[in-house]
């Protein structure tokens, strides 16, 4: 198959359009194996404008009498299988290098009027050569935040020259995205999508499921319109006569602006936030305030800040486009924050306007992992059978089996399934006259190893439940999150090796049958510690400290 790719950008290959035409691409060839591509430049090729002789018509039949570069794209034309436009929007329309590309078609024309069924407009020429079972695709992008409504002129030139419904559209809005490495992470989403409809459009033809994610927004409008604002790096002011003044803005300020863009009012958390962004490369500052009606920002540091990133304008850069990690810069000191870490903990929530609201087909939801059900059966052990050795062993067993059942909402981790394991195992050994005063003591150390062992392993046991509360298994490529679960599951580990000693010891005295809740003690003054530790140690670390 024959696959051409008319190119009319005058940025050629740098085009906006050119990263989705080249996404679809790469999508049909993995759609189909035998594919043979050209692609034509038009921004690097000689195309004069058409001269109106319609010497191509009457002196040299299907020869124009210009000899450039449009001989070969005719050729070309001839031998594609599917023909792929892709251009930019130009006043809504094709750019004018390609408009001449369109114009100089005229010797592919027979000059004989002819009706066709089904055509559009009045009147029409036939084609000197047969182009049936040719296929056609366009591709563009636009500067505005939408392409419904801005594509009528193209669509009226396409349904003029391919006949309306015989050619195939991918539109997208908000072009100038794709060339902002910091927006990288939606428009590889989206790109992802324009690759799926390549290989679907090869196979036969793209699925509405896919269309749909081709049709919606990269950014909300009140978003994307605050970020292109703010591209430009001017500061609008009138005059008297009403004339426009501009200033032009640091790249910084442009930078901050279209951060601050970001923002998701929508997550607003009651309360203003104040984030100073001090870059010390540079030696500015500028300061955003997140309220209820949006973001602002401020160039005079007149607010209090509740939150201070000192950092080089080019690590946040980085950090932004994604070419490293904010944990990791952190943990290596690239920057550093001071004030209130917990707007480092909900970044996502609160910068995450990467992606429209829109309407889709609900989901099954998401299962979240447990700590309470990996628990469950061990404290129902400590606690019923120091009490009652059989009845305890019972209970426990029962709970063993019931707890598979609860699964059905949550997701399992190997740490419920060794739980449920040990803790059976346990009982039937009690049950089969094994002495509680050694069982126990030996759960507990079981316990206690399975938390120390997990500190060793690429993920620690309490990262598994903890995910949760910090984006899910994202966090888990987190350093500085699996880093301080890393520590805090050694010292519960830690906790419960003592445990098995103090129980054993317990085990032996009077108050054997309280043992389950004097163990209980520490490990309340170790969850609030645990509280504690998870928000003070992330802002020591983010300090420098």
């Amino acid at each position: 198959m024959n696959i051409l790719v008319i190119n009319g950008s005058p940025k050629g290959a740098a085009s906006n359009t050119y990263r989705l035409t080249s996404a679809f691409l790469d999508g049909m060839r993995q759609g189909i194996q035998d594919i043979q591509t050209k692609e034509l430049f038009i921004s690097r090729m000689n195309i004069k404008p058409c001269l109106g002789c319609f010497a191509c018509w009457n002196h040299t039949p299907g020869q124009c009498c210009i000899q450039d570069d449009m001989q070969q794209v005719i050729q070309d034309l001839l031998w594609a299988d599917i023909t792929i436009w892709s251009f930019p929007l130009y006043y809504f329309t094709v750019p004018g290098s390609l408009k001449n590309l369109i114009d100089r078609q005229l010797p592919m024309l027979l000059p004989f009027m002819e009706e066709k069924e089904g055509q559009v407009g009045n009147g029409n020429h036939p084609s000197r050569y047969d182009m049936s079972g040719k296929r056609t695709v366009v591709i563009s992008t636009c500067g505005f935040y939408t392409a419904k409504g801005n594509y009528d002129g193209v669509y009226s030139l396409f349904d003029h020259l391919c006949g309306r419904g015989n050619y195939t559209t991918v539109f997208c809005g908000q072009g100038e995205l794709f060339r902002v490495p910091e927006l990288s992470v939606r428009t590889n989403e989206y790109l992802s999508y324009v690759k799926q409809a390549g290989q679907q459009y090869i196979k036969g033809g793209i699925s509405r499921e896919t269309q749909e994610q081709l049709d919606q927004l990269l950014l909300p409008r009140e978003i994307f319109e605050a970020c292109a604002d703010a591209s430009w790096g001017i500061d609008k002011g009138g005059t008297e006569t009403g004339e426009t003044i501009t200033k032009k803005e640091s790249d910084t300020l442009i930078f901050t602006r279209q951060m601050a863009a970001l923002y998701c009012r929508e997550n607003y958390s009651g309360k203003d936030i104040v984030l100073e962004m001090h870059y010390t490369d540079v030696e500015e500052s500028y300061q955003i305030l997140l309220g209820k009606d949006g973001s602002h920002v401020y160039t005079d540091g007149s607010l209090t800040a509740t939150t201070m990133i000192e950092t080089p304008v080019t690590v946040w850069r980085s950090i932004a486009a994604g070419e490293i990690r904010g944990d990791e810069a952190m943990m290596q000191g690239l920057y550093k924050v001071k004030g209130d870490f917990n707007l480092m903990l909900k970044w996502d929530t609160y910068f995450g306007g990467s992606r429209p609201q829109v309407e889709q087909v609900e989901a099954a939801p998401s299962k979240n992992t447990n700590m309470s059900i990996m628990l469950l059966p061990w404290i129902v052990l400590w606690a019923a059978s120091a009490i009652h050795k059989t009845g305890g062993s019972l209970i426990s067993i029962v709970v063993c089996a019931l707890v598979p059942l609860i699964f059905y909402r949550n997701k399992k981790t190997v740490y419920d399934i060794l739980s449920n394991a040990l803790v059976t195992f346990f009982s039937v050994m009690m049950l089969a006259g094994c002495s509680e005063k050694w069982m126990l003591p030996l759960s507990y150390l079981s316990f206690g190893v399975m938390w120390f062992v997990s500190c060793f392993g690429k993920v620690p046991l309490t990262a598994h439940y903890s995910m949760n509360s910090y984006g899910g298994e994202d966090a888990l490529q987190n350093v500085l999150f699996l880093k301080t679960n890393r520590i805090l599951t050694m010292l519960w580990g830690v906790l419960y090796l003592l445990t098995s000693v103090f129980t054993w010891l317990l085990m032996r005295t009077p108050v054997s049958s309280f043992v389950g809740l004097v163990n209980s003690v520490l490990p309340v003054f170790m969850g609030l510690f645990t509280a504690w530790f998870q928000k003070w140690y992330p802002a020591k670390v983010a300090g420098g400290k």
